[in-house]
């Protein structure tokens, strides 16, 4: 094989052999076996990208960002192509974990993209975050454990910053931001046409200091419910009906492309706790929903310990004959 002058062989059985053995054991889990393989086929074809690109790969799979950013840079040196190659893209979720926002700002660009807010994040300082505002993406949380899909807004192509209030099974809370994978694991449709990807979760990028409450509240109408979410986002925070929002997908269905309500609008939801088993055809309806409003409610909150109570008395104190709460808890 000749490229640019050069003579360049294809790879050997030796090669294929350790790359196939290695990503056998990437998804059985051991990356330690797995990295001894891939640092063998970098030995035996090192002008090849692909070397490079799995080797970068593997150390993604384990968080090591320093070897991941200097295996994709090796691995973006020996493109034979411009643009839209997914070694840039694993070079940019690297430098995103990093921090390094020259090289994730080349990196897109190297890919190829070419947003309205790819271009006003290269007209701000070099090393300044960069901040594409992609829109609306639902990212999946603890993919390995007890996943659960909520809404967010994409900062860039790999961070989401969570806009649902997370259950506290997922560890993570409202307002954080989390590193999440290129690849989407499955689609949110909705009503009106639009759909959404669902990446799965890398690591925390950012965290939240905004703890996550649970109360049981009692909305005489679905306007009262509506009240609290509302005075929740008009003090900075968020106040989110659990009782109408999740809902139960086995996992097969969450990774697939499911109908969702709009993800732009006012209620997020709903947000998917997954579950190994298939639920049955009831698992796919959202809690609570139905034609006829229960009062109680069991809602999430997300607010400092000093504004949340003053904020659900306050709720209260707004229309008294419809509205209670009780049982108020700091579950993450």
């Amino acid at each position: 094989m000749r490229i640019f002058g050069k003579v360049r062989r294809r790879p050997s059985a030796s090669w294929r052999q350790a790359t196939d053995r290695a990503f056998t054991l990437i998804g059985d889990g051991r990356y330690e076996d797995a990295g001894a393989l891939l640092t063998r086929a970098v030995d035996l074809e090192p002008w090849l990208s692909e070397s490079w690109f799995n080797l970068a790969l593997l150390h993604k799979f384990r968080h090591d960002w320093e070897q991941a950013r200097a295996a994709g840079l090796r691995a973006v040196a020996l493109l034979d192509r411009d643009s839209g190659a997914p070694d840039w893209w694993n070079v940019g979720i690297a430098a995103t974990a990093l921090q390094d926002w020259p090289l994730a700002r080349r990196a897109w660009q190297a890919y190829g993209l070419k947003t309205r807010g790819d271009q006003a994040a290269t007209s701000g300082p070099d090393n300044a975050p960069v901040d594409m505002d992609l829109g609306s993406a639902a990212v999946r949380l603890s993919p390995e454990g007890e996943a659960e899909v909520v809404w967010g807004r994409r900062l860039d192509p790999a961070r989401i910053e969570v806009l649902s209030i997370p259950l506290p099974s997922s560890g993570r809370r409202w307002g954080e931001v989390v590193l999440h994978d290129g690849v989407p694991h499955g689609e949110r449709t909705t009503a009106a046409g639009p759909s959404y990807p669902v990446f799965d979760e890398i690591e925390l990028w950012a965290p939240s200091p905004v703890p996550t409450w649970v109360v049981l509240i009692e909305a005489a109408r679905e306007a009262d419910r509506d009240a609290l979410e509302r005075l929740a986002a008009d003090a900075g925070f968020a106040a989110e009906d659990w009782s109408s929002s999740v809902r139960l997908l086995c996992r097969s269905c969450s990774e697939s492309r499911m109908p969702s309500d709009e993800g732009d609008g006012e209620h997020l939801d709903p947000h998917d706790h997954s579950e190994p088993g298939h639920p049955g055809p009831l698992g796919h309806r959202t809690a609570g929903s139905g034609s006829l409003w229960v009062p109680e409610r069991e809602c999430g909150i997300a607010a400092p310990a000093g504004l949340v109570r003053g904020l659900l008395d306050g709720w209260v104190a707004d229309s008294p004959d419809t509205r209670e709460w009780r049982d108020l808890e700091e579950v993450c």
